[in-house]
């Protein structure tokens, strides 16, 4: 550094330091954008920094008992851009209130030029007190670096940390911190905007090899590299060093690259940054894959290449520590266990019969004493994976040993989770091989595809446990009676299979899907089943969640599409397992509610057989539930005739609408009032635990959908359904399942006054429509935005057109919507609003006013304002 004369005035001091800290790191920015040397900058930072502290530590004159030493990242010399700058200051016994007084100025100081700085101040016993109590404080000290003060002193420390240094405690205590942060992130490192520190197979996963090498004096300061010392005691080979390295810095360069384009301590890979990082490093979109998914997919290799080294490292640190022969137990003529885990009993096992390589993971699964594989297996595992090639896979010892493996009874998922780890699975299944690390820009996965379909299969295998039927009682009793568990989990993997290449995943995937069955020789009907769920997979959500079920049309076409009960209760396990594995923000309630009643609707249709494509076999359904309300009303004391003036005012096709415990709620509450001046508002939590229902019951008036969505958006709460019916004699009947933001449903009492009071009140004002909210658009969606998609179709069966809405979600969006339909007098008669993360796909039912057919220019023109609105 240039020799600048210090001021001699306290006062300066902060802006002098400042000014030298601000041109130096200026300096080490400009130098890495120009060469991108990562071992570099980190190094250039910690000098930087250094001087800047040991000026300040001089000019400060503290006494030369008191040492300076750095600790953390700071301390191994890996001092990122923006992180903080861990420091401890060791005291002696003896210290006074003078030199306290000091050392708080000097840290107000630290703070004040610049650096953010984290620190302890300590004698030597209470480092040593603290470090036997907390292994986070042990672990600070492993790294510690002298920066000033008295050396021996500072030796002296590291000698009494030698002294209640215990190897295997301390082993131990960082694999258990090591499976505490792994569950932080839910075990895995493929989401969407991964931190490169902390999540699964980062940067924090080799500082916990780098702490347990320390601990076990394997670190020999000698060598610049860990992973040298490493090779040099026979624990990782060179070429696995040089792997690792590379890995290493790739993960450093983003996270220096992070920090610079936050311009503060960022280490999430957000979608904010990943676009300009992909740009920064070179990469351009291509027809097939963005820059971003290309930037991402080089991330999650590093991250998986780290994760599988790290648990070999740490399983041959561990046998380091071991003091008694190993217990070896046989399992078969090629196979052993030895201290529970997975041995080979030669060691060209894999080589000389690669159906091992299969059988390997079998025997884990049929094993669960077992805990994983050997390092030696885990290495010479990922020499031969090769060997799993065409020929491979067309052998017939090798295509039976994958389907008994997804037959197995227990350990399904763990077995395929651990083939993916091992890089087997995409292997073995190639389509399987192109997806890893693929991401999905459509904000509701929150998680990359292989990963994706890898949480649906685990959700398939919940079902599968009794123990666990709580949590989906309607699935644990379908999956229970299903007679081929091995068929749903093939159509997991091969559902999303066929993403990022292109066209329509779901009808790509019945290709792949079909060429695996047809391979592996399963039964005709089977494969059927398989290739039939794949290419269906969305359906089921999508009529669920898109169109009134309250409809027998709808169910009809439903359970034509299925055909048989053996198909809905696959499609309905199949479906659940999906939705929920794409983001636990997703699933609710209110979606769990639609699929059950899609579910049974559609079982009765097929038990009854049942054509509901006549005159007939409606005004037989009116029938039923007619029948239904009428016998829950007689409950209440409420006889026919004291209703059946409000039904004949409601019309037939009220009865098409609602289904028999709304019509019994309505005609409780609306039988004295049938032709009310004032508005009826009632609200209650939904009978199905889905939200809070909301009826709405007055003269129709043309902005009422708009100012119904004007009340909840203030309130904060979002429309899931709406049901806009007019009555014979044009009173409107709307019910709407409204849910807080956070998609939860709330039981204060309280609350559901308050609704009925306050929008009753603002149903009645005479004053002009409020302009809908301006709402803020998620930072997700503001750097992997939706395109917005407008569609107006045609009901072939009446004069109605179906609007769908595709768009970014954000409060006032419904609310827009209705504004625009109110603008051209379109009447809305249903709304089914479907979120998925941050994308909104809304379905409305419309026509033009007294139920006619809409002309071409006005739905010409309706598109046109959509697409400007939202």
């Amino acid at each position: 550094m240039q020799n600048v004369a210090i001021p001699t005035d306290y006062k300066n001091w902060r802006s002098f330091f400042a000014n030298q800290l601000a041109v130096g790191q200026a300096k080490l920015a400009e130098s890495f954008l120009q060469t991108a040397n990562t071992a570099q900058t980190l190094k250039d930072n910690c000098e930087l920094v250094d001087n800047v502290l040991k000026q300040i530590w001089e000019q400060a004159d503290i006494c030369s008992n008191v040492c300076l030493i750095a600790v953390g990242g700071y301390g191994r010399r890996e001092l990122f851009p923006f992180s903080d700058i861990d420091l401890l200051i060791l005291l002696p016994n003896d210290a006074d209130e003078t030199l306290n007084a000091k050392i708080e100025s000097l840290i107000g100081l630290l703070w004040d030029v610049g650096l953010h700085v984290g620190h302890s101040v300590r004698n030597l016993s209470e480092c040593i007190n603290e470090a036997s109590k907390d292994v986070t404080v042990q672990t600070n000290l492993l790294e510690a670096r002298l920066l000033v003060g008295n050396n021996t002193f500072y030796q002296q420390l590291s000698i009494n940390l030698d002294g209640i240094m215990n190897q295997q405690a301390f082993f131990e205590a960082k694999f258990k911190e090591q499976q505490q942060r792994y569950a932080k992130f839910n075990d895995t490192a493929y989401n969407l905007e991964p931190n490169v520190k902390e999540s699964p197979g980062g940067l924090r996963d080799l500082q916990t090899i780098f702490w347990i090498m320390k601990s076990q004096k394997l670190a020999d300061s000698s060598t610049s590299s860990p992973w040298t010392n490493l090779v040099k005691h026979g624990i990782i080979s060179t070429l696995e060093a040089r792997q690792i390295r590379r890995h290493q810095q790739y993960l450093q360069m983003l996270r220096i690259r992070l920090h610079f384009l936050a311009k503060r301590r960022e280490d999430r890979l957000l979608f904010d940054f990943q676009n300009e990082l992909a740009a920064k490093l070179g990469l351009v979109n291509t027809s097939k894959k963005r820059a971003s998914e290309q930037l991402m997919q080089s991330y999650y290799r590093s991250v998986k290449f780290i994760s599988l080294m790290n648990e070999i490292v740490l399983q041959l640190l561990q046998n380091r520590n071991e003091t008694s022969p190993p217990v070896i137990k046989p399992i078969n003529a090629r196979f052993e266990a030895r201290n529970q885990l997975l041995e080979a009993r030669t060691a060209g096992l894999f080589q000389q019969q690669s159906s091992s390589i299969l059988e390997s993971f079998l025997l884990l699964q049929q094993h669960p004493e077992l805990t994983g594989m050997s390092a030696s297996m885990l290495r010479n595992l990922q020499r031969v994976k090769k060997l799993v090639n065409k020929e491979f896979r067309q052998n017939p010892v090798n295509k039976q040993l994958f389907i008994t493996i997804l037959s197995q009874p227990n350990g399904v998922n763990h077995t395929l989770r651990r083939m993916n780890r091992y890089s087997i699975l995409g292997e073995y299944i190639p389509a399987f091989g192109k997806i890893i690390g693929q991401m999905q820009h459509d904000l509701f996965h929150v998680y990359t595809v292989d990963e994706h379909i890898l949480n649906v299969l685990a959700n398939l295998r919940r079902f599968a446990k009794p123990e666990l039927a709580y949590e989906f009682p309607l699935c644990s009793k379908l999956f229970a009676e299903f007679d081929a568990p091995h068929l749903l989990y093939l159509s997991a993997i091969f559902h999303d299979i066929a993403k990022g290449r292109g066209g329509d995943h779901s009808t790509l995937g019945i290709v792949d899907a079909k060429r695996f069955c047809k391979s592996h020789g399963l039964p005709k009907k089977d494969a059927q089943l398989v290739a039939w769920l794949v290419g269906t997979h969305l359906t089921m959500s999508s009529t669920a969640q898109k169109s009134d079920l309250s409809d027998p049309k709808v169910i009809e076409k439903f359970a034509e599409l299925v055909g048989d009960e053996r198909r809905l209760k696959a499609l309905y396990l199949l479906t659940v397992a999906d939705i929920r594995g794409t983001s636990p923000a997703v699933w609710n309630a209110w979606k769990a509610r639609l699929l059950e009643s899609l579910y049974y609707a559609t079982e009765r249709a097929l038990k009854a057989n049942i054509k509901l494509n006549g005159a007939s076999s409606i005004q037989q359904e009116i029938q039923t539930r007619q029948a239904q309300s009428a016998s829950s009303l007689a409950k209440y004391g409420l006889k026919q005739e004291a209703y059946q003036h409000l039904w004949n005012s409601f019309g037939s096709a009220y009865f098409i609408r609602f289904e028999s415990a709304e019509i019994a709620w309505h005609s409780r509450l609306l039988t004295p009032h049938l032709t009310t001046e004032q508005p009826i508002v009632r609200a209650r939590l939904s009978p199905n635990g889905d939200g809070i229902e909301v009826m709405i019951y007055t003269r129709d008036q043309n902005d009422l959908f708009a100012r119904i969505c004007n009340f909840f958006d203030r309130m904060g709460y979002g429309i899931v359904q709406a049901k806009i019916y007019t009555t014979v004699h044009e009173y409107a009947l709307d019910t709407f399942i409204v849910l807080d933001q956070s998609s939860k449903s709330v039981s204060y009492s309280g609350l559901l006054k308050y609704i009925e009071v306050e929008l009753a009140i603002k149903l009645n004002m005479n004053t002009p429509l409020d302009e809908p909210l301006q709402g803020r658009i998620s930072r997700q969606v503001k750097h992997m935005p939706i395109n917005t998609m407008i569609k107006i179709t045609e009901d072939s069966k009446s004069n109605y057109h179906i609007l769908e809405v595709i768009a970014n979600d954000r409060p006032g969006l419904l609310a827009k919507i209705a504004h625009k339909l109110l603008q051209l007098d379109i009447l809305l008669h249903n709304a089914k609003i479907n979120t998925l993360g941050n994308r909104a796909e809304d379905t409305f039912v419309i026509s033009a006013k007294r139920n006619q057919k809409l002309e071409d220019e006005h739905t010409k023109e309706l598109e046109i304002l959509l697409k400007i609105a939202l």
